[in-house]
C-alpha cells in the first residue's frame, strides 16, 4: 500500500512537537489538533461537491457544497484526538464510535463497543486513529464499518509503519491511508519506533 504522506513543512513541525517526550499534554493536544486538520485537508482534496446557488451582497453566483454526508469514526480513545482537530472543519458531520483495545500480551485487537449510523452507505467515512502499528485495530474497525454498509472509507493516522500498512493492504486494499509519517517499524512490544509513545495517554495526560 502506498499511503499519502503529508510532507508539508508545517505538518512535519507539528509532528516533531508531538514526538518529543518533553511535550506536555496541553501542547501535545494543540499540535495534534493542528496536524489532524492538515491530514484531513489532504484526505478531502478530491471530495465530491455539488454546485449551489448563493447570493453575495452584490449579486447571485454559484458555489460548492459537499455532495455526500461525512461520517467521522474515531477508534476509542486515541482517535478522539484527531476528531477534536477536524470537527470544526465539517461541523455538520456525523460522529460514530468504535471501541477497540489491544491485548498487551498478544497485540491482537479486542472490540468492545460500536455505535454506527444507518447512513454509512451514502457517506464519505473517515476512520481516525493516531497510530497504525500492527494494523489489527484498523482492520477490525474497517471490517465493522463495511459490515454496517460503508462503501467509501479513508483512514487518517499521524504515524504509520510498514507492518500496519501491509496488514491493511492485505485485508482492505480499497481503503486509502493519509499519514504524516511512515516510521521504521515495530519494537518487541509492537510499538512504532521511533513513534511518539502511547498517543491516548499523552493526549489525555494519563
Amino acid at each position: 500500500m502506498q499511503p499519502v504522506v503529508v510532507t508539508h513543512p508545517l505538518a512535519q513541525c507539528h509532528l516533531t512537537a508531538i514526538r518529543a517526550a518533553e511535550t506536555p499534554p496541553h501542547q501535545f493536544r494543540r499540535h495534534l489538533n493542528l496536524l489532524a486538520q492538515m491530514l484531513f485537508l489532504e484526505a478531502t482534496r478530491e471530495l465530491p461537491v455539488q454546485e449551489v446557488a448563493v447570493r453575495t451582497p452584490v449579486q447571485e453566483t454559484t458555489g460548492s457544497a459537499l455532495a455526500r454526508p461525512v461520517v467521522f469514526v474515531p477508534i476509542l480513545r486515541a482517535g478522539l484526538g484527531i476528531l477534536d482537530g477536524i470537527m470544526t472543519l465539517v461541523p455538520e458531520a456525523i460522529v460514530a464510535h468504535v471501541g477497540i483495545r489491544r491485548d498487551e500480551e498478544t497485540a491482537l485487537p479486542q472490540a468492545y463497543y460500536a455505535n454506527l449510523p444507518d447512513s454509512l452507505a451514502s457517506a464519505d467515512v473517515f476512520l481516525l486513529d493516531p497510530m497504525l502499528a500492527t494494523g489489527g485495530s484498523a482492520c477490525e474497525a474497517i471490517r465493522q464499518l463495511k459490515e454496517a454498509g460503508a462503501l467509501t472509507i479513508t483512514m487518517l493516522c499521524v504515524v504509520s509503519c510498514p507492518e500496519g500498512l501491509a496488514a491493511l493492504e492485505a485485508a482492505h486494499p480499497d481503503v486509502p491511508v493519509v499519514t504524516a509519517a511512515v516510521d521504521a517499524g515495530l519494537n518487541e512490544k509492537c510499538y512504532i519506533v521511533p513513534g511518539l509513545g502511547d498517543a491516548g495517554d499523552r493526549y489525555f495526560g494519563t
